[in-house]
């Protein structure tokens, strides 16, 4: 479970030039550890492949324009949980409290609700325990996955293999109750959000929405450990 979380959290971040040198790594990760069927290590294959041959910048800019530009594909899952109202806060609080009471330390730029950051967490846990946090926004994920998907975007098969990890199957209500709560797409808010802090296309792999930037390092140092394990 920890690996193809990891990696899963890693193929979540902004696109940089660490991400398209490792993309073969973490490739391997999710074959060896054999915890998605074949049938969803093939749907997340297109999304491999680009993010090893396409331009950077163009990554970049996809990314941003999904994530950033929309609201309704946001990766801070209490934003599809509480919307705008004042329970999201206490949320954040409550679940970054969570993250301290596992010795899990966030850096400073990471936000507890963003997906690559909570996939991280989750790895941290023991499998049962991992799969019931996994659980719980299982119908945040199954919303993404489905928006994603009529935007024909490759990013949807993340979602589809994080709903596959949960053995969760979401219900019609709480799907209805995230379209319901997620805030409605407002072009000329997003515009301003983006005049008070614009988004870089850099190759330092730290992106402004918060994330992990090292989640590929971790991915190749638990990879060396387990090969030192074996050859003991």
């Amino acid at each position: 479970m920890k690996m193809t979380l990891r990696t899963l959290a890693a193929l979540l971040g902004y696109p940089s030039e660490e991400l398209k040198a490792h993309v073969g790594e973490l490739r391997m990760a999710i074959e060896n550890e054999r915890l998605l069927s074949s049938a969803e290590r093939d749907r997340l294959e297109p999304l491999l492949r680009a993010l090893e041959t396409d331009e950077l910048l163009d990554l970049q800019a996809a990314y941003s324009e999904l994530f950033d530009r929309s609201r309704s594909l946001s990766l801070h899952l209490f934003e599809h949980v509480h919307g705008d109202n004042r329970e999201r806060g206490q949320a954040m609080i409550d679940l970054g409290q969570q993250y301290l009471a596992s010795g899990f330390f966030l850096e400073a730029n990471e936000l507890p609700d963003f997906v690559p950051v909570f996939l991280e967490f989750a790895s941290c846990l023991p499998p049962s325990e991992a799969r019931e946090t996994l659980g719980q926004p299982a119908h945040v994920f199954a919303a993404l996955a489905e928006r994603l998907d009529k935007r024909q975007s490759l990013y949807a098969s993340i979602f589809h293999c994080l709903v596959a990890l949960t053995g969760v199957r979401p219900d019609i209500e709480a799907l209805a109750e995230i379209d319901q709560n997620t805030p409605a797409e407002d072009p000329k808010e997003i515009d301003e959000e983006w005049e008070e802090a614009p988004v870089s296309f850099n190759n330092s792999g730290a992106h402004e929405m918060g994330g992990p930037t090292g989640v590929v390092a971790k991915i190749r140092a638990s990879n060396r450990s387990i090969s030192r394990e074996v050859g003991a």
